[in-house]
């Protein structure tokens, strides 16, 4: 019923720059926070960066001066700007959200996961 479509990984050299992107669609009836996590093969899973629906955003310390997180609510897209990459930034990067959707004429909330886009910091 509802869908993360993300989109903007690949390889890049240390010191250049990607932007993803995620679109949510379905029966939405709302978005509230937004945000990117990612994974490096043999870590956990950590948290990037989140925007809440009025803008609000927050940082992990490893990113903070380089990633900017941002939204269009009327797309119900989130992007991520990712600047300055280092070889430490490569990881499978996943777009999440918590949604409100309808469905029979009730409501329903869950908190949606992306497929996840390579990202590869390398030279």
């Amino acid at each position: 019923q509802v869908q993360l479509v993300e989109s903007g990984g690949g390889l890049v050299q240390p010191g250049g720059s990607l932007r993803l992107s995620c679109v949510a669609s379905g029966s939405i009836s709302s978005i509230d926070v937004m945000g990117w996590y990612r994974q490096a093969p043999g870590k956990q899973r950590e948290l990037v960066a989140t925007i809440t629906g009025a803008g609000s955003t927050n940082y992990a310390d490893a990113v903070k001066g380089r990633f900017t997180i941002s939204r269009d609510n009327a797309k119900n897209t989130v992007y991520l700007q990712m600047n300055s990459l280092k070889p430490e930034d490569t990881a499978v990067y996943y777009c999440n959200a918590d949604i409100t959707y309808s469905r029979a004429s009730k409501y329903y909330f869950e908190n949606c996961w992306g497929q996840g886009t390579q990202v590869t910091v390398s030279s």
